[in-house]
């Protein structure tokens, strides 16, 4: 018996492995890498005491709070950041965050799966203005095709968040804000840039409004003809990236705004045949993906904006194929979302001089999936005629939160929900937060507790082609509790900031394949839990004269029910960070090392899978950029710069050093 990985992981890996990777299952459940970037802000001498301002969080809750303000293990990457360490794809990002394993197939582009804390990739909520990114299957979010060109910010929490967003998120949400318009005015900016396996990429923003709206059009492409990312050939696999964003809001009135986002993404990535020891080049083999999604709210306050209600509709539409001389496939998914909820602030000067928020919901959900059937399936012995109908589910959701901060230093979270699941047993699940600025010190201590949910995949219900995979439909959701507690402490008058947390997580019901005498698999839920715990170590330093640093450190236990480590996540990992900003602001270098210690993966040799040791690595960058004008920026890195020669996923190479230089300008 082999634990489930997350079916983006099953259903398009296993198409690369010649399908036979339909056959059999990767462990799941593991330990988290744990990298954090920190300290890339710009540093300027200092003449005054900065006010430093927290950023807002919206997935922190139902309702925006205050980053210091929430117990919850949180990280946020700001636009700037991505800007001046020159990051690409947001993948790349998230390796420098604590808790988070990332595991690409080959190139830049290919399937990447990220796992957080150790649990699976299917339990990470990924969503980009609001909107939820994961496929309607249910399965894992690939964060192969995710660009960082047009965005604002990164929030990220870490543990249990389906109290506030339900399925998928059982171990974290990842929520990406795109950038928006400007107000009185336009602003045209834009990016080339060049550099090593034939990459290109160019990008365009425009932003711009009056006094009573703003708007953002964003356009990016990126493409490489990338590496050979098997051992033996000499095919190089390359990649296409087509992003459109666009964004608006509109003052209907002084208490009424209407908002409204649009985003499509036109992915093409080439695959190599992964069936055996020695992976063999595949000339024609791809996959090749559409995703269309878009949303429209609108906010209103009364009560002098003690009350305030959003109505929000989201929707979302993905085509994925894999294209094959033998055996090609292609799927189709659509989810919709209505949602509902109503906020009332007050506050009780005489009790604890405390301000409160109380928020309720209801929300309503319906996902569409459905196999195409190709010639080979319908002529395939082991097709399964249920594979190719039309599927449907939904769900109508009962949300709660309350936000309390008692004589400014006591921060409380509490969020409840209720899943009434038409097709699943009902769930409700909760989420408890809170934090202490500890008076006349420099000391926060932070906690949370919570449950998360997960739902079985269209896949995992009903199978999926060609394989001889059969479906489960009495499947039930996983579960899970999970809790941390951390201190976060500032010397020096907050120069150098360090933040310790443990996490514990568990997972019941896990959902694992089963194989059967007649060669045919399918799944079930296991009984027993699965068990993660683990350490993270942060620390910041922002010196005077332009000179920050960072650095983590992350130890992660993760054993599933069968007492057997995760696969693709590292017990120890960390990263470290430098940059320095001189020349009048002008000019600015820094580097940064990723450290992945050693983990283990799963091989499918021969028709047989077993455990292989991928080994530990360390992956240098370093760049630069200089400002020629305020409005004209040159900018060059080498990426990988001792040319380590590492795996992230077993049977796939990885990107030697690579050298980019670009400009960008803005009018």
């Amino acid at each position: 018996m082999l634990k489930k990985r997350a079916l983006s992981d099953l259903w398009r890996d296993s198409m690369t492995r010649n399908l036979l990777q339909h056959k059999k299952s990767v462990l799941v459940l593991g330990t988290a890498l744990t990298v954090f970037s920190l300290g890339n802000a710009l540093a300027q001498e200092k003449k005054q005491e900065p006010v430093q301002l927290k950023e807002i969080l919206v997935t922190a809750g139902r309702t925006p709070i205050e980053e210091g303000k929430t117990g919850r293990a949180v990280t946020v990457i700001t636009g700037k950041q991505l800007e001046q360490n020159q990051v690409r794809y947001v993948a790349d990002a998230l390796r420098m965050v604590p808790g988070f394993a990332v595991s690409r197939s080959g190139s830049k582009g290919g399937m990447t799966n990220i796992r957080v804390r150790g649990a699976e990739a299917n339990h990470l909520l990924v969503m980009v203005d609001g909107v939820e990114m994961n496929a309607a299957s249910g399965d894992a979010y690939d964060f192969g095709a995710l660009q960082a060109e047009d965005i604002d910010r990164i929030e990220i929490l870490r543990g249990p968040q389906s109290a506030f967003w339900g399925s998928n998120a059982l171990a974290g949400v990842v929520n990406i804000i795109t950038k928006g318009g400007k107000r009185d005015g336009f602003k045209i900016s834009g990016t080339t840039e060049a550099g090593s396996q034939n990459s290109w990429l160019g990008g365009v923003l425009l932003q711009g409004g009056a006094e009573n709206y703003d708007m953002a059009l964003a356009a990016s492409y990126r493409r490489t003809k990338g590496f050979n990312i098997s051992n033996v050939g000499d095919e190089k696999d390359g990649d296409e990236n087509l992003t459109l964003n666009g964004k608006v809001n509109i003052d209907l009135s002084d208490t009424a705004k209407l908002d409204a986002t649009l985003r499509y993404v036109k992915n093409r990535t080439d695959l190599d045949n992964m069936t055996s020891l020695n992976p063999l080049d595949s000339i024609g083999l791809e996959g090749k993906t559409n995703e269309l999604l878009g949303s429209v709210g609108l906010t209103w306050t009364a009560l002098d904006d003690a009350l305030t209600q959003k109505l929000r509709f989201t929707g979302s539409d993905r085509k994925y194929e894999y294209i094959a001389p033998d055996y090609p496939a292609e799927n189709k998914g659509s989810r919709y979302t209505a949602s509902y909820q109503a906020t009332y602030a007050f506050d009780t000067p005489s009790f604890a001089d405390a301000r409160h928020k109380i928020t309720g919901g209801i929300e309503w959900q319906q996902e569409r999936f459905r196999q195409v059937a190709t010639e080979n399936d319908l002529s395939n012995p082991w097709m399964d005629p249920t594979q190719f109908e039309h599927h449907k589910r939904s769900m109508y959701s009962f949300v709660g939160e309350y936000n309390g901060e008692f004589a400014d230093q006591f921060f409380v979270n509490l969020g409840l929900r209720h899943d009434v699941n038409k097709d699943f047993d009902d769930a409700t699940t909760f989420s408890l937060s809170g934090a202490w600025a500890i008076p006349d010190t420099n000391a926060r201590l932070h906690s949370s507790v919570g449950t998360g949910v997960t739902n079985p995949t269209f896949f995992e219900q009903f199978g999926y082609t060609p394989s001889t995979f059969v479906g489960n439909p009495n499947l039930k959701p996983e579960k899970s509790l999970g809790w941390d507690i951390g201190l976060e402490y500032a010397f020096f008058d907050g120069l150098l900031v360090t933040d310790v947390t443990y996490f514990n997580q568990d997972l019941r019901d896990e959902i694992v394949t089963v194989y059967n005498p007649d060669w045919t698999s399918t799944v079930k839920n296991l009984d027993g839990k699965s068990r993660r715990h683990g350490v993270e170590l942060a620390a910041t330093l922002n010196l005077f004269h332009g000179f920050t640093a960072g650095g983590s450190y992350t130890y992660t236990s993760s054993k599933g029910a069968d007492d057997l480590d995760a696969v693709r996540r590292p017990r120890h990992s960390g990263s470290a960070n430098v940059a320095y900003t001189f020349y009048e602001d002008r000019a600015r270098l820094f580097g940064e090392a990723v450290f992945n210690g050693k983990m283990e993966d799963v091989a499918f040799i021969g028709g047989a899978s077993s455990r292989v040791n991928l080994g530990s690595y360390t992956v240098v960058n370093i760049g630069g950029s200089y400002k020629f004008t305020d409005k004209l920026e040159g900018y060059a890195r080498i990426e990988n710069l001792f040319d380590k020669k590492y795996q992230e996923v077993y049977g796939y190479n990885t990107p030697g050093r690579g050298a980019f230089a670009g400009l960008k300008a803005s009018f």
